[in-house]
């Protein structure tokens, strides 16, 4: 089978003009498509509309019981259904899941993380709370590919579980990327390809040039950007799981504009040359 992965950004989800156009053009795509998507724009509003202030480090957000709780209402609530709804809209027979849904996906609590300042040397220890990290076979592949085989898409939000009653916060480009993988490979076989879509053209040399747009990059141009410090933050999980993906099995990684999901533009990920 040919299967589309595409995830889509908090920023995009957050404005119903590029949502309308990314949503026709996804219902227009021709085999079996799995949506994953984020709302971290959305959850971070919330967050500083009651009163807290969001916590992020390395691109990722730090989630302690009370972040657990919007993001959950954000990405499993009102942006999953919102999307969903948009879909149904555009012809696109979508069911709206978080990781709980039919055990899709079950993951584990992250550890705490030590990192050295590049430039001071100084340690620090990072509790990323409830986060969750995807263990190779924590996608449950059976249950995606028979709502695929029904003519049913899978919109997944960012939102795991652990299989002992918690929930967890996990990187929606992570869980798209752990999709791909899964699907091409473990004796399943499928020919998938992933679509990263957020609101830039695609991945930028200049951050402030949305003209800038780099249409191929291989491992060795990525190790240049991020010692030049071109890339970082949200792009850096972004890339990470990018080329993890093509690693893995996943036979195209294409990061773009969300307008632009119906046509051939954007940047590239290239496993080796």
């Amino acid at each position: 089978m040919k299967i589309k992965v595409v995830k889509v950004g908090g920023n995009v989800v957050e404005d119903d003009r590029m949502l309308g156009i990314f949503a026709t053009d996804f219902a227009r795509m021709e085999g079996a498509r799995i949506l994953v998507h984020g709302g971290g724009v959305m959850a971070s509003s919330l967050q500083k509309r009651l009163g807290m202030e969001p916590v992020m480090v390395g691109g990722r957000r730090v989630t302690d019981a009370q972040t657990l709780e919007i993001v959950t209402m954000v990405y499993a609530g009102w942006c999953n259904k919102h999307i969903v709804a948009t879909l149904q809209k555009n012809g696109c027979n979508a069911v709206g899941l978080c990781g709980a849904d039919g055990s899709a996906i079950k993951a584990s609590r992250r550890p705490p993380v030590t990192t050295t300042d590049s430039e001071t040397g100084e340690v620090h220890e990072t509790d990323y709370g409830y986060v969750g990290d995807i263990a190779a076979d924590g996608v449950n592949t059976r249950f995606l590919e028979s709502l695929l085989e029904q003519g049913i898409t899978p919109a997944l939000c960012a939102i795991t579980h652990d299989g002992a009653g918690n929930l967890l916060n996990t990187n929606a480009d992570t869980i798209a990327s752990s999709v791909a993988e899964a699907l091409s490979s473990n004796g399943h076989g499928h020919e998938v390809e992933l679509t990263y879509c957020f609101e830039k053209q695609g991945v930028l040399y200049d951050k402030d040039d949305p003209d800038s747009v780099i249409p191929e990059i291989t491992p060795g141009i990525y190790a240049s950007l991020k010692s030049e410090g071109r890339v970082a933050d949200g792009m850096i999980p972004k890339l990470d799981n990018a080329f993890k993906a093509i690693g893995n099995g996943v036979s195209r990684v294409v990061i773009k504009h969300a307008c632009n999901l119906g046509n051939a533009t954007g940047t590239a990920i290239i496993g080796h040359r």
